[in-house]
């Protein structure tokens, strides 16, 4: 059973970081973009990215803790801990983060005012989220490699 939870574990990690790769790739496409049709289909892109992340997320998240029951070793590691940690703030901070592209994605759909779309894709404090939030996970994933004692 390690073996089929190592490898559900790996998987979702794969789609995880395969959907942030989408995502922030055609989000980040998007925000050098000025014709609304462009974002709109480059931010629809980051929807498919979206919902990888969400599928591998719950698939690393609850193979992770089946490995640590599995392996024996146990709730209390502190690398343990800490990964969970980052997890939870790290999908908080990138919901957080995602909202303002969502509305950008929704107004250019509608073909709605251009420079509503530009602030809300430029925003700062969502731009600081999204990277924030992927160091958090770049963190949880050296964690992952090295399992510190």
């Amino acid at each position: 059973m390690t073996d089929v939870a190592l490898f559900l574990h790996v998987l979702g990690a794969l789609l995880f970081f395969s959907g942030a790769a989408i995502a922030g790739a055609a989000s980040e496409a998007a925000r050098r973009k000025t014709d609304v049709r462009e974002i709109a289909t480059l931010l629809g892109i980051t929807r498919i990215g979206v919902v990888l992340v969400g599928a591998g997320g719950l698939l690393v998240f609850a193979c992770g803790l089946w490995l640590v029951h599995l392996t024996h070793t146990g709730f209390g590691a502190a690398w343990v801990q800490a990964a969970i940690a980052l997890f939870v703030v790290a999908a908080a901070l990138g919901g957080v983060g995602g909202r303002k592209p969502r509305h950008a994605r929704e107004l250019a759909q509608a073909d709605g005012d251009a420079d509503e779309v530009r602030r809300l894709l430029d925003d700062p404090w969502s731009r600081m989220a999204n990277y924030a939030s992927t160091a958090l996970v770049l963190a949880i994933l050296a964690l992952m490699v090295w399992q510190p004692t």
